[in-house]
């Protein structure tokens, strides 16, 4: 694979590197939606949400669930800050049901506390389909 087509992803949580390698290109959540990048984009800063990283191999598709956090685009190389990045694979269905359990029992009486568990909420709900898929 020449340089040019091709993307450098690195995946940064704050334990460690997670990911530092070359693919052909990659899909991640945005807030608002997901975005899809090949090589040649132009530069691009944004916030991440809660769901589906796919890394586009020439093997093959890698999926992981990442949870949040900023991209950056620049120079064909996506950099990811995000909170957690874990492969698919790892999801249980067990821990996502629970999640949400306890988002769904916690008591919110502000409108940062109502925001906040509705965010818990669509994470677990998230991991939960991700975790069955």
């Amino acid at each position: 694979m020449a340089l040019s087509d091709s993307l450098r992803l690195v995946v940064v949580t704050p334990e460690k590197p997670v990911i530092n390698q070359v693919v052909r290109g990659v899909q991640f959540p945005l807030a608002d939606g997901m975005m899809g990048v090949l090589p040649g984009r132009a530069p691009l800063i944004g916030r991440l949400g809660f769901d589906e990283l796919v890394l586009l191999e020439d093997a093959g598709e890698s999926r992981y669930f990442i949870d949040g956090g900023f991209v950056q685009i620049a120079d064909n190389v996506v950099t990811i800050l995000t909170g957690s990045c874990r492969p698919l694979a790892s999801l249980k269905r067990s821990e996502a049901e629970a999640a949400l359990s306890v988002a769904n029992a916690r008591k919110a009486t502000s409108d940062a506390e109502i925001e906040a568990r509705q965010r818990d909420q669509d994470r677990a709900r998230r991991m939960l389909a991700l975790a069955s898929a």
